[in-house]
């Protein structure tokens, strides 16, 4: 260890870390531009060329000219999965916010009120009950 300094070993975990950066950096910009859908065919492609051949000029010319509606594509992303999960939760949920077997233990305790409440004999409260669970 004594031909490497300390400082040596800093220095080359920051570039490391800062090399790791550029590469997030340069992914984030890649996948903004095919996330756009207010960009065209070709406008997306010219900005792809740039970010490739010249990717240190091309990510910055992108984050100047495009950085701020990043953001907001980032938002309107989550968003759009959250409505998603929660259209499929309550699709998953089946009617009245709970599943099927929800629904029957509701039933049932609809049935037994019903019975003991003198509306409904043992007879009729039997036959209800079989046709519920079938």
């Amino acid at each position: 260890m004594d031909d490497y300094p300390l400082l040596n070993v800093f220095l080359t975990m920051m570039y490391l870390f800062l090399w790791v950066m550029w590469f997030f950096l340069l992914f984030k910009v890649i996948t903004d531009i095919f996330r756009d859908h207010s960009m065209g065919g070709w406008a997306k492609a010219g900005w792809l060329v740039l970010v490739i051949v010249l990717p240190y000029l091309g990510v910055l010319i992108y984050m100047i000219a495009r950085g701020r509606g990043m953001s907001g594509r980032d938002v309107k992303q989550a968003e759009d999965r959250e409505a998603a999960f929660r259209e499929y939760v309550k699709q998953a949920a089946g009617p009245e916010g709970g599943g099927k077997a929800d629904s029957h233990v509701d039933d049932l305790a609809k049935l037994a009120e019903l019975k003991d409440k003198g509306h409904l004999d043992q007879a009729e409260y039997e036959r209800a009950k079989a046709k519920l669970l079938a």
